[in-house]
């Protein structure tokens, strides 16, 4: 039985371990202050610090929006490993399509023609509606943005951390033969030790010129970044929009369902001017006119839509909430805005 031996070039290796041991000497003697140590110019030097903060900030940015997108760092864990041994990732419904279906079951063990049933219903559906929009907000992200800067730094910055590999390699190459044409004692080793010095600043200064280009372009990856995250924008922009629609429905269900009115309405976005009408975000309409009214008794706030009230204020004044509601008026102290029960009230006639 002939057994085929692998081809071992023994030449090679006995040259690859001399070059091994010699740049391990050079090195060592760099740090120990004994030999010299070839400097790259400050061009060089500036684009290679670029090169790593590139590297570094890219790394960070993209841990923490895959940390924003999905919390739960075991679910990372498995979508990475799903990754690399490239199978679809596993499908996993959202905490917020658990609790959707935790409140259309219990919507339905407390009764759907309840009103609390009815609305554990309505509200379970939306927060389904919800938990969608979440996960396809994740994969557009993760499409538009995580995944270009992880193939950028799979990629490029990958590349250019392996020629400066290449590029030290070459440096202790050339400071070793350096160090070996200052030590020849005799005409003949002088000779071979100059030959050594010229190959090795040849192949040093041709690693040199690769290596600078490559990092040169680094700079052109910021603006192709930048549209990366105008989409990373976008896709948030239509994730929260969706959200906002999906809210403003349910609580316009709600509303038709009966039972207490909200407190706080679902708008769209509003601009600066808008927001500066909403005081602890209620709604007070410019068309409100407000009236007198007197404070029977002290009163504490529940919650941030409501005013604290006490009973040494004589007047406060107050209007009609927008939709009407049975309990509650909104009520105005000085700058402050909220609702106030009417029971602790008493309207006075203006004058």
């Amino acid at each position: 039985m002939n057994i085929k031996m692998p081809d071992f070039d023994v030449k090679k290796f006995v040259k690859g371990a001399g070059s091994t041991l010699s740049r391990v000497v050079q090195l060592t003697e760099e740090k120990l202050g004994t030999s010299e140590k070839t400097e790259m110019d400050a061009r060089f030097e500036h684009l290679s610090e670029r090169s790593d903060s590139a590297k570094l900030w890219t790394e960070k940015i993209m841990r923490d929006t895959e940390a924003a997108l999905i919390p739960n760092p075991a679910n990372r864990v498995e979508d990475f490993i799903f990754e690399k041994i490239e199978k679809q990732k596993p499908k996993r419904l959202s905490n917020l399509e658990y609790l959707g279906l935790d409140m259309i079951e219990g919507g339905g063990e407390f009764g759907q023609d309840g009103p609390y049933g009815s609305a554990l219903i309505k509200v379970g559906q939306a927060e389904q509606k919800l938990g969608s929009c979440e996960r396809d907000f994740i994969g557009s992200a993760g499409m538009c943005f995580i995944q270009p800067l992880k193939k950028f730094l799979e990629g490029e910055m990958k590349t250019i951390t392996k020629e400066k590999g290449v590029l030290e390699s070459k440096r202790l190459d050339l400071d070793a033969c350096k160090n070996r044409v200052r030590k020849a004692r005799s005409m003949i080793g002088q000779q071979a030790a100059e030959r050594d010095l010229r190959v090795a600043q040849s192949e040093f200064d041709r690693q040199a010129e690769i290596t600078k280009l490559l990092l040169e372009g680094i700079s052109t990856t910021q603006a192709t970044h930048l549209r990366y995250l105008h989409s990373l924008v976008e896709a948030q922009v239509r994730y929260y929009g969706q959200c906002n629609k999906i809210m403003s429905d349910l609580q316009r269900e709600l509303v038709s369902l009966g039972g207490p009115q909200p407190y706080v309405p679902v708008s769209g976005y509003e601009d600066e001017d808008a927001l500066s009408e909403r005081v602890n975000n209620i709604e007070l309409g410019a068309n409100s006119g407000y009236r007198r009214a007197r404070v029977l008794c002290s009163y504490d706030a529940k919650d941030g839509t409501e005013l604290n009230l006490s009973s040494n204020e004589a007047v406060i004044f107050i209007c009609e909430c927008n939709p009407p509601h049975s309990d509650y008026m909104n009520g105005k102290q000085g700058l402050l805005k909220g609702l106030v029960p009417k029971a602790f009230l008493e309207m006075l006639d203006d004058d």
